[in-house]
């Protein structure tokens, strides 16, 4: 198949940003008529026709938002879903939901099918899979304002909200510490995503605040139940086993207090655990799970206010400067610690 010319196109073979050529291509007065002259040039040498489908998003608005997400089932998740949903519909915008199942094939096909549907803006948490975001910059290209949220990454150019993960995660380690843990294990998160990353700057910058050391083999890649509750059994059958556990969610957390329950080792005399998220279930074990609270349903509408902000402001996708906004986290003081 032929590769329709786009903007990107033409900003690398000139050495200009795609928002130059945007402008130039739409005589904007900021853009020198040299500079004009020369995009408009080579758009037709290269046979570039403005995106049908961006002409029409910028036209005709369809008061609809596409959702991205890798699942429904997750708590966090679906409390994001929540407070999207209430700021859509305050403002009268529908929201298409589009899961990924943490699958990066899926996830390009959900892209796709957003475009499709024409939708106004788009808000994205992405697969665990994802290392390639040519898709989302797809969707700038074709001036779709794009916010991701909880999961972002700094390749391109698009709003974020997220979560304070190093602080949850320095906040929940400083914790067990304070209540006598002093061989702390970490269950984290790829560290691929920036939400793996910072909980564990989190998780060893408390460590180093108390002088304790940072053991690598303490740190387990365990972000599901499944591994989690292997791995915790496969640790706790260790003599020197940890005393405390900070787990980078709540079921990974959930999972080691069933592997301890197993084994025979009491919560919290003999093991401390702490998740983060704060989910409902975290209420209805016994002992009830001490959790960092990452506020779902407020990040969800703080993503969706920023994408209506960005529609209503009519701005060109290509020459706004990004921003990220960081919400709080709160360390929620359960039975497990």
């Amino acid at each position: 198949m032929k590769h329709q010319i786009t903007i990107k196109d033409i900003a690398n073979k000139l050495g200009l940003s795609t928002s130059t050529v945007s402008r130039a291509l739409k005589d904007h007065p900021d853009i020198s008529p040299k500079t004009r002259t020369a995009v408009k040039e080579l758009a037709g040498l290269l046979g570039y026709r403005p995106n049908r489908i961006a002409l029409n998003l910028r036209n005709s608005s369809t008061r609809t938002l596409g959702l991205i997400i890798p699942e429904i089932e997750h708590y966090f998740f679906s409390a994001i879903i929540n407070g999207i949903e209430e700021v859509a519909y305050k403002n009268d915008y529908s929201v298409m939901v589009f899961q990924s199942n943490e699958s990066y094939k899926r996830e390009v096909i959900n892209t796709q099918a957003v475009l499709t549907n024409r939708v106004d803006g788009v808000l994205v948490s992405f697969s665990k899979e994802t290392r390639d975001f040519s898709h989302f910059q797809r969707l700038i290209d074709n001036e779709i304002p794009v916010v991701f949220f909880d999961r972002v990454t700094e390749e391109l150019q698009a709003d974020q909200v997220v979560a304070d993960d190093y602080q949850g995660a320095f906040l929940a380690v400083n914790h067990l510490i304070e209540k006598g843990c002093k061989r702390i294990a970490h269950f984290a998160a790829p560290q691929t995503l920036a939400i793996g990353k910072n909980r564990l700057l989190g998780y060893h910058d408390a460590l180093l605040k108390h002088n304790i050391p940072f053991v690598q083999s303490l740190v387990v890649l365990a972000d599901t139940f499944e591994t989690a509750k292997k791995a915790a059994h496969d640790i706790l059958r260790k003599p020197d086993h940890p005393d405390g556990f900070f787990a980078v969610n709540d079921m990974s957390a959930i999972a080691i207090i069933k592997a301890a329950y197993e084994l025979g080792i009491k919560v919290p005399s003999d093991i401390k655990v702490v998740g983060f998220e704060n989910s409902k279930s975290s209420a209805l074990i016994e002992p009830e799970l001490t959790s960092v609270d990452q506020f779902g349903f407020e990040l969800g509408r703080e993503a969706c206010l920023l994408l209506l902000k960005r529609l209503k402001d009519d701005e060109d996708i290509t020459t706004f400067k990004a921003v990220k906004k960081v919400i709080k986290t709160k360390l929620v003081i359960r039975g497990t610690s």
